[in-house]
């Protein structure tokens, strides 16, 4: 065998043992259970999901208690085949309250009491397991986040709950340490969304290479097999008058509201987003299909594979036969 011969075969060889494997996806999706239109997105696309996450466990800002019965029944009936989980959010009102996180974390009784109506609500409405999102946290909080995080996972965990999950900021690895956070859980989930959000200027909600770089980060603290990466639906439109939130738009809503206008959304070449304007009135950026394949197969290549969809209902049509490929 000549050395030419040779090369060829260990550069074959190398290349193969090096070459990351790319993982069957396992897709998850979040309702928004006070729009009609996850419920119906839901029914009709069951079948392309591993989970859905159907329950809303809200925590009163004043007591730190959940909120029972939810304000936002889950009454879908899927099959056996599907898992269903519930989120347990601060979200309250109109936005999230890190005080609520504080004070459980310091008081071990009401911590105690919160976390067995969790448990004890998932087991009812036979939830798999549980998605907390406690966004808003500071480093500082660290400690508390950590203590109401363990409370619940355990109380799960002893009625056979399981995975418990932990969404996290995509970026803000101070507040939302991964490697300590999946210590007392399951699994984190990072939120590779908002790159631009309703209070910032204008832009893409989830760049292709924004998503692979703060995903790396997240995978060198953790592993790919303890993330769920999460992916956007949902777009906004910015407001041209100074000051004014943006509104959060579905595909749907950002095609009416080019077409009434006369616009045309076209693909920005650098971030691949859709992307409309209406000079001197709003600017429009929205996920569609071909997109968030592009976000997927960066999240795969990762070797990551859980997706988690936010939120069904606002989606292109087209991302399910895509998600399908």
């Amino acid at each position: 065998m000549n050395s030419l011969i040779r090369s060829f075969i260990l550069l074959g060889l190398v290349g193969s043992s090096t070459r990351r494997p790319v993982p069957k996806t396992e897709l998850w999706a979040f309702t928004g259970p006070w729009d009609a239109r996850s419920d119906s997105s839901l029914r009709a696309n069951a079948s392309h999901l591993s989970v859905a996450v159907t329950g809303w466990i809200g925590l009163d800002s004043v007591s730190g208690q959940p909120i029972l019965p939810s304000p936002y029944p889950d009454t879908l009936h899927l099959g056996s085949t599907l898992k269903r989980m519930a989120l347990v959010t601060s979200w309250h009102g109109d936005r999230f309250h890190p005080n609520t996180v504080r004070a459980l974390g310091r008081d071990d009784a009401r911590l105690a009491r919160a976390a067995h109506a969790i448990v004890t609500q998932a087991v009812s409405m036979h939830y798999a397991g549980l998605v907390l999102d406690f966004e808003s946290l500071e480093r500082s909080d660290l400690p508390a986040l950590l203590h109401v995080v363990k409370a619940i996972a355990d109380s799960a965990h002893a009625r056979q709950i399981s995975p418990v999950v932990v969404a996290i900021p995509a970026a803000d690895s101070t507040a939302y340490p991964a490697r300590q956070i999946v210590g007392v859980a399951d699994l984190v989930m990072p939120m590779l969304y908002d790159q631009h959000w309703s209070t910032s200027g204008p832009g893409p909600i989830s760049e292709p290479d924004w998503v692979r770089t703060v995903l790396a980060s997240r995978i060198a603290e953790v592993g790919a097999s303890r993330i769920v990466a999460a992916l956007p639906l949902y777009g906004y439109r910015w407001q041209s008058k100074p000051g004014t939130p943006a509104e959060d738009v579905s595909f749907a809503d950002a095609k009416r509201i080019a077409a009434q206008s006369r616009v045309t959304l076209r693909r920005d070449e650098q971030s691949g987003t859709l992307r409309g304007v209406k000079p001197g009135a709003w600017e429009i950026w929205v996920t569609d299909a071909d997109l968030l394949s592009t976000l997927t197969r960066r999240v795969r290549e990762a070797g990551v594979s859980r997706v988690a969809l936010w939120r069904i209902g606002q989606e292109d049509p087209a991302v399910w036969q895509a998600l399908s490929r």
